[in-house]
């Protein structure tokens, strides 16, 4: 089983897309909880959280979060970021037969122009970041964000293929 991770901030459409996909894991016995960590939001996140029967946290500290899920294995994922067609078997294709972190494909219609390409640094989690969740405890720091937990990881890259949280802005 699968638990989803995002830390958001007044990003109440981002996360209802990226939220909208999730759905199918879900469906599928493959995403068993999502958890969204709030950095201070004052627009309707919390509200589309609930609605979705996600996990909304004001208050939180990274270690104490990884403690209560209920998932073996972790998605940590940009509000507005979707995983494309067929990451669920892929998912838990490799989830069964891997302990490796492993990430999403960027996906071949949401490319950054090639001048953005080399200005623009890809941030840590912006193609997803699966690892197991024994994994990820044993990174937190209290205090820490989830990006934090990408550091020093080399994962395998999946086939399956990942729209980008930038691209949201644009939907």
């Amino acid at each position: 089983m699968l638990t989803v991770l995002m830390e958001c901030r007044d990003q109440e459409s981002e996360l209802a897309q990226t939220l909208s996909v999730l759905v199918a894991g879900a469906v599928e016995g493959l995403v068993s909880d999502v958890v969204i960590l709030d950095k201070g939001s004052k627009d309707g996140s919390a509200r589309v959280a609930d609605a979705a029967g996600c996990r909304f946290l004001q208050d939180w500290d990274l270690p104490d979060v990884l403690k209560t899920l209920r998932g073996e294995w972790v998605l940590l994922i940009e509000p507005g970021a979707r995983p494309q067609m067929g990451w669920i078997d892929e998912l838990a294709e490799h989830m069964a037969h891997s302990r490796q972190p492993i990430r999403f494909s960027l996906s071949r219609n949401y490319r950054r122009p090639l001048l953005a390409r080399f200005l623009h640094r890809r941030g840590p989690l912006e193609m997803g970041l699966v690892l197991p969740a024994s994994l990820a405890l044993s990174k937190a720091k209290p205090a820490a964000g989830l990006t934090d937990l990408a550091a020093g990881l080399k994962p395998f890259r999946l086939a399956s293929e990942m729209v980008p949280s930038w691209a949201a802005s644009r939907a």
